[in-house]
C-alpha cells in the first residue's frame, strides 16, 4: 500500500507523522490513499487462500493458481531443511535473530519496529482476489499461512517525506514458502492490467503491475513495479515489491515514497544488507 511503511517506530523513538506531512506537501489529492501499486518477474527457481469466513470476504474467488500452488507446495514439503523447498519453519525467536534490529543502520537508512502493527495486514484485500498476494502476504493472503513472521520499517531518519521500505520475513512449514511464491507469480500474470485494493473505507486503483529485475538471492525471487492512481484519479503513484525465497522462508521488501516520484526500485542496499544478515546467520 502507498505509504504503508510510514506507520511509525516503536517506543516513540521516531514515530514521525510522515503521512500527515506528505499530505500537506502533496495536497489533499492523496488524502485517504490506501492503494498499492501484473506480470511477474522472477529469477527462476534455483534449486490464495479460500474465501474468508470472517465477514471480510474478498470481492471474488481466490487466485486461479491456488490449486497449482498447493500441489507444488505439497511436493516441495518432502524436502529436508535447507533444501530448495524447505520443510520446517523457523521459530519466532530464530527468525527475529535474522532480521534487522531496532536502530540498525543500513547506509543512510535506519531500521526500526512498526509501532502500529503489521503493515499490509489481513484488512488489506484485493479485487479480484487473485491479486491478493500483490497486496499482502499476511495470514489468509494465500493458502499458506506463515508459522512465524517479523516486520521491520526502514527509512531515512531525517526525511519527513522519503523512501520507506517495509521488510517482512516469514517462515512456513512444509512447502508453504514455495506455494506462496507460486501464488505471487500467478497474481503477477493475472493482474498485469490492474486491480483494486480495499482497505477499510478507502480503495486504491492499481493501473499496472510490471515485472522488474529481481535480485540474484536465495532459491528464487520475484520483483514488481506498481503504478497506482490516487483516490481523486489525477496523480500516478509508484511502488516496488521484491520477494526472495530461501528454503522455507520468504524475505519481502515493499518500497514507496509519499510523493509522485518514481523511486525506480527497492533500494539495493536494504535488500543486500538483509539478505547477507539472513544468509550468514542461517548457515551457521
Amino acid at each position: 500500500m502507498f505509504g504503508a511503511g510510514n506507520q511509525g517506530r516503536s517506543g516513540g523513538r521516531r514515530a514521525r507523522p510522515r503521512r500527515a506531512a506528505a499530505l500537506a506537501l502533496v495536497g489533499a489529492v492523496l488524502t485517504g490513499a490506501a492503494a498499492c501499486g501484473g506480470d511477474g518477474a522472477t529469477n527462476g527457481d534455483k534449486g490464495g487462500k479460500d474465501a474468508r469466513t470472517d465477514g471480510k470476504a474478498p470481492a471474488s474467488t481466490p487466485a486461479d493458481g491456488a490449486e497449482d500452488a498447493a500441489e507444488s507446495a505439497a511436493s516441495a514439503g518432502s524436502g529436508e531443511p535447507g533444501t530448495s523447498g524447505g520443510s520446517g519453519a523457523l521459530s519466532q525467536r530464530d527468525l527475529t535473530a535474522l532480521a534487522f534490529t531496532d536502530g540498525e543502520k543500513i547506509g543512510k537508512y535506519t531500521a526500526g519496529e512498526f509501532s502500529l502493527g503489521e503493515p499490509q495486514g489481513e484488512d488489506y484485500t484485493a479485487d479480484p482476489a487473485t491479486c491478493q498476494p500483490l497486496v499482502s502476504l499476511a495470514k489468509g493472503a494465500t493458502a499458506f499461512d506463515p508459522a512465524s513472521e517479523v516486520h521491520r520499517n526502514v527509512d531515512v531518519a531525517e526525511e519527513m517525506v522519503g523512501t520507506t521500505v517495509a521488510v517482512q520475513l516469514r517462515s512456513y512449514n512444509g512447502g508453504g514458502a514455495v506455494g506462496v511464491m507460486k501464488a505471487l507469480g500467478a497474481a503477477g500474470k493475472a493482474c498485469a492490467g490492474g486491480f483494486v485494493e480495499n482497505r477499510a473505507v478507502a480503495k486504491g486503483q492499481y493501473l499496472k503491475v510490471e515485472p522488474v529485475k529481481a535480485p540474484d538471492h536465495g532459491d528464487e525471487a520475484q520483483a514488481y513495479r506498481f503504478t497506482i492512481l490516487d483516490v481523486k484519479g489525477t496523480l500516478k503513484l509508484y511502488e516496488y515489491l521484491t520477494v526472495v525465497r530461501s528454503g522455507a522462508t520468504t524475505l519481502s521488501f515493499r518500497a514507496d515514497i509519499l510523493d509522485t516520484k518514481d523511486i525506480g526500485k527497492v533500494p539495493e542496499e536494504v535488500i543486500t544488507a538483509q539478505w547477507k544478515k539472513f544468509e550468514a546467520a542461517s548457515t551457521r
